[in-house]
């Protein structure tokens, strides 16, 4: 069976224009290997907002304060092996945005977290 392409010309709807709910998990562990300790918590909230804006396709990225105390909870140093957390791509508002969309990034408390995968669902606003 042949697929049907688009036309050379035709424009297509964007994907990264629409509200979105994702949950994922983020392994820290591999992504701060070889960080001296001074630099981990700092370099683990970086991080997880360089995955957000990856997976969700957006530059504004908003980080919950739950999260931020779940890093930092155990010190500088020792933080979290995994971290599950909710994406939400959400409208802006603001009227001097400059971007349409942002990602608000939300801790999501797991008691374990063997056989969690992926998770997506759409919104409606």
């Amino acid at each position: 069976m042949v697929r049907p392409t688009a036309k050379k010309g035709a424009k297509t709807a964007s994907k990264a224009n629409e509200p979105l709910a994702r949950e994922a998990t983020i392994n820290l562990h591999k992504r701060l290997h070889g960080v001296s300790f001074k630099n981990k918590a700092p370099r683990a909230m970086r991080e997880i907002k360089k995955f957000a804006a990856a997976v969700m396709a957006t530059a504004d990225v908003r980080l919950d304060s739950d999260l931020n105390k779940y890093v930092w909870s155990k010190g500088i140093r020792n933080v979290p092996f995994r971290v599950r957390v909710r994406l939400t791509r959400k409208r802006n508002e603001d009227e001097e945005a400059k971007d349409k969309m942002y990602t608000l990034v939300e801790f999501v408390k797991v008691p374990s977290f063997k056989g969690l995968t992926t998770e997506k669902a759409e919104i409606d606003e």
